[in-house]
């Protein structure tokens, strides 16, 4: 079944719904071949409105399966789980919803096409009501003592009744998510279903600046006309970009119309970011919704060389690029690059090590430091002892992390099974830098590709991994990127 066709079926579906229509709207649902995590959400509650409480439970199963970090859906098991009387599930669901909430207030899912509110406070007041039916009643009045700090004022008579009960040791009604709420597919679309020409059409974008360095389209770009010119052009009219500039750091594959198809070394601008971990975004006059953690913060420069012009421009056209560069590792002694996935395609944690150069390693959830040092050490190819990690840019003696540190911790700053960490290393021989490999530009090499290295001819570069037969990754005048090989030769560290 087609994306289109599966939009069309959910619409159609939640049309019933809204007319209350419930037992067509599920018949719909269940005939969508392949349905996303929404819509698996959606087939639980329907089924959850019939009492058919093995049903609700198979459908947010597959909801979770989906989207493991889609809160409202362990909260769902959890009410499914309770009505069955099986609280200890229930209680663990509840808790999974509360971590995914991640120390947030709340989550607003209408961003998602979903028009409901998933209060921590409320989470929590769940999380004491499963307490209190396995007889934990302490834990049950600490549960609720900790929603005091989540509450809203809407939610503290609620919250009060409840350790009102708890101390008189008797049970308080659950809080349940709405009747005839459901995840509902984005009404742009739905609306352009039969016109949407989702090729787009081909549009030529000029940039008033020269030398920019901004890859991509921009949301808006007024430009002049100056006439005729017979040197260079400089900027009078500034672009006018709408949002943050970002930079793609994993591949995001979207399930439902919202959300926006994005790849390593996409720029993103941010429109908006919620409190769920979800950024709105435009690229490439797109609009949709990618999860922040998978973006980077990039500072775009619009300003140019005012006396330099074009001059030193390169004299020879460069290979072919390489594909997918971002995702690329260094492995082996021998530098070279190998693609590595941007995602884990199981329970792994990807870890970004920022060193001289920036690369990615996977380790299992929970890894001990000795099993994270060596799959870094085996990287860059140094011994263990020679590596210094910590969670900060600064290797201070509260951020570094070493064979005494709860990596517990560590790994509860994880967002979405990423992690960032530094990595520095200390020379063994007297200080000096082992197999350092310098290479000297034979011609300029200016891009506006993000990840490429910029430098003028005879600049100095320093060698850090080839990426094919053609590229190399390389920094030079404090900037890390890669480059065409044949554009500089090597030369020994003594000729610098």
């Amino acid at each position: 079944m087609s994306y289109v066709d599966t939009l069309r079926q959910w619409d159609t579906a939640a049309t019933f719904v809204d007319k209350k229509d419930f037992s067509e709207a599920l018949k719909i649902f269940l005939s969508i071949q392949d349905p996303n995590s929404k819509i698996h959400f959606n087939i639980g509650c329907l089924h959850l409105l019939n009492q058919d409480l093995d049903a609700a439970e198979k459908a947010f199963d597959c909801s979770i399966r989906k989207d493991e970090h889609l809160a409202v859906a362990f909260f769902q098991r959890g009410i499914t789980f309770y009505k069955k009387t099986r609280y200890e599930e229930s209680l663990a669901d509840f808790q999974q919803a509360f971590k995914a909430l991640r120390s947030n207030h709340l989550i607003d899912y209408k961003a998602l096409g979903l028009r409901y509110i998933l209060y921590a406070c409320d989470v929590l007041h769940n999380v004491a009501l499963a307490e209190a039916q396995l007889g934990h009643w302490e834990k049950a009045h600490e549960n609720l003592v900790k929603a005091l700090n989540y509450k809203i004022e809407a939610k503290l008579n609620m919250i009060d009744k409840a350790l009102d009960s708890t101390l008189k040791q008797k049970l308080f009604k659950p809080v349940e998510f709405p009747k005839n709420v459901l995840f509902k597919p984005n009404k742009h679309y739905v609306a352009q279903l039969e016109e949407k020409d989702y090729l787009g059409k081909a549009k030529v974008v000029a940039s008033v600046i020269p030398q920019d360095a901004f890859s991509g389209f921009a949301p808006l770009q007024p430009q002049v006309d100056d006439g005729p010119t017979d040197g260079p052009k400089e900027p009078e009219v500034l672009r006018a970009l709408e949002g943050e500039p970002h930079t793609v750091l994993f591949e995001f594959v979207p399930e439902t119309s919202d959300e926006l198809a994005v790849v390593p070394g996409n720029i993103v601008f941010v429109l908006q970011k919620g409190d769920d971990n979800w950024a709105y975004v435009i690229f490439n006059e797109r609009r949709g919704l990618v999860p922040y953690n998978y973006l980077e913060r990039l500072e775009i420069s619009l300003a140019s060389k005012q006396n330099g012009g074009t001059s030193g421009s390169q004299s020879r056209e460069p290979p072919t690029r390489p594909e997918r560069i971002p995702g690329l590792t260094p492995s082996g002694s021998s530098g070279d690059l190998q693609p590595m996935a941007a995602q884990s395609t199981d329970n792994s944690y990807i870890v970004k090590v920022r060193y001289t150069f920036t690369f990615v390693v996977s380790v299992a959830p929970g890894c001990s430091y000795e099993t994270l040092i060596e799959k870094i050490s085996e990287k860059l190819n140094l011994s263990s002892a020679s590596i210094t990690l910590s969670l900060t840019s600064e290797a201070t003696e509260e951020s570094i992390i070493n064979a005494n540190t709860d990596m517990e911790s560590v790994w509860s700053r994880a967002s979405g099974r990423h992690i960032t960490l530094w990595c520095s290393t200390k020379d063994q021989t007297d200080g000096k830098p082992q197999n350092v490999i310098h290479l000297v530009a034979l011609h300029s090499y200016e891009s506006s590709n993000p990840e490429d290295l910029n430098f003028q001819q005879g600049d100095t570069i320093t060698f850090l991994s080839r990426v094919n037969q053609d590229w190399m990754e390389g920094q030079c005048n404090g900037k890390t990127g890669i480059f065409p090989a044949p554009f500089v030769e090597e030369v020994p560290v003594n000729g610098q």
